[in-house]
């Protein structure tokens, strides 16, 4: 039974130095209405661009969770969505302004404090949630990381890991809830290989980084631990930090061998796969709309309506469309019909009528209508053929009341086709 989402009852504010980056930073955490899911807003940028925790947003980096929307990017954000997905508050805006999450004391237990001082309330929305049923494996130079069907009601996760000699490498296990995570994983701090200290420090990294907040492995000198097999606890705190970014509860029992942020990246984006294949496949959800509703929300009508359902809709911030794409479409019998393909502005124009849904809805008793104003940043990335099932995600970049700016992105699968930034007019009907 799915449990109901929870955000902050009051906000709170935490300030301290990038790990990596050394610069001080400041952070506030607001309360989110369901279905908002952990987004980052980059205060010190114009317009305090979002970007949502989620999977598809990840940006390759080096030890460390980065995510980028367009040239906006947060960094280090690992130890605050531990802190989240350990505690279970599952809605929180995070304005920051800077490049980089603090690292506080190299834990999450300073962001578990900030939230226990907010509190957690809950909502009255269902929360997503993803049971694994088949095993999923991710592997690479002899490390693993794989997601087993759950032994018991939630999530557990049993590491083995692979230290310098004089360092516990025995494998630890631990079964995800609360208490468990507030004293057992949020106060074990982030570490570093001796033989890898100079190397770090050229390449630019660790300028915050400090004896206090940073385990040193392999040294003549041991480092005093918090908690016994604090490295193996840091690990896992890692790896719930970044299984955050599914954006669902996921019941699973979770393996890994040596692994690190990069498998986690890795099995994150196979689950968000398996999670977005079950959504298309189901009937839309109770926030989703079927096609008698869309038709009631937008003006458009066929031929020109380009969106089958609505399986998704959270608050007036994000989006999930479906359109089938058949040989019957009319668009077919002029547009390359030895080798049919789904002309790249109609892909543009389904994502703005599923954008229409989103902003339409908050228009609903004013009068006005969405209208299509500008399209900028676009990319296709494949084809589109009879017999796709095109995924439509939107969500939301900025809105006011005459205005509304747009990020799409088109799915084939797990294939990315298309994406562009949408804006949009609200105008008298």
């Amino acid at each position: 039974m799915p449990r109901n989402q929870r955000t902050l009852k009051s906000p709170a504010e935490l300030e301290g130095v990038g790990l990596h980056n050394g610069r001080r930073v400041r952070v506030r955490l607001e309360p989110a209405p369901p279905g908002t899911g952990v987004v980052f807003q980059r205060a010190d940028l114009e317009e305090a661009p979002d970007i949502p925790a989620l999977a598809g947003n990840l940006s390759t980096a080096a030890r460390r969770t980065v995510l980028r929307v367009g040239p906006a990017e947060i960094g280090m954000v690992e130890h605050l969505l531990s802190a989240c997905h350990g505690l279970g508050v599952d809605n929180v805006y995070v304005r920051v302004d800077g490049e980089e999450m603090p690292g506080m004391d190299g834990s999450a237990g300073p962001y578990v404090k900030a939230i226990r001082r907010a509190g957690v309330i809950e909502q009255k929305v269902a929360r997503k949630e993803l049971v694994v049923n088949d095993p999923v494996l991710v592997r690479d130079n002899g490390a693993e990381l794989m997601a087993l069907p759950p032994s018991g009601e939630g999530l557990r996760v049993r590491y083995i890991p692979d230290y310098p000699p004089g360092i516990d490498a025995a494998p630890l296990a631990f079964e995800l809830s609360a208490p468990a995570y507030e004293q057992d994983v949020a106060p074990a701090r982030t570490f570093v290989l001796e033989a890898e200290v100079e190397q770090l420090l050229a390449a630019g990294y660790g300028k915050g980084a400090t004896p206090e907040n940073t385990l040193v492995l392999g040294g003549a000198q041991p480092p005093a631990l918090r908690l016994e097999r604090e490295p193996t606890r840091h690990k896992i705190l890692d790896l719930l930090g970044d299984l955050g970014l599914l954006g669902a509860d996921l019941k699973a029992d979770i393996l890994g061998i040596r692994s690190g942020h990069s498998l986690n990246h890795a099995l994150v984006k196979e689950l968000r796969g398996f999670l977005e294949a079950r959504e298309l496949a189901g009937d839309p959800a109770e926030t989703g709309y079927d096609i008698d509703s869309v038709l009631r929300i937008l003006p458009h009508r066929y031929p020109f309506l380009l969106v089958d359902r609505v399986i998704e809709v959270e608050g007036f911030r994000r989006a999930v469309g479906i359109k089938n794409v058949t040989i019957n479409e009319p668009f077919f019998q002029g547009h390359f019909p030895g080798r049919p393909i789904m002309p790249g502005v109609l892909q543009l124009e389904a994502m703005a009528q599923v954008s229409g849904v989103l902003l339409q809805r908050k228009l609903e008793h004013t009068g006005k209508l969405v209208v299509l104003a500008s399209i900028d940043k676009v990319r296709f990335r494949g084809a589109v053929v009879p017999g796709d099932t095109l995924r439509i995600e939107v969500e939301t970049l900025k809105l006011s009341r005459s205005r509304a700016s747009v990020q799409g992105v088109a799915k084939v699968g797990r294939r990315v086709v298309a994406e562009a930034q949408l804006s949009f007019a609200m105008l008298e009907d």
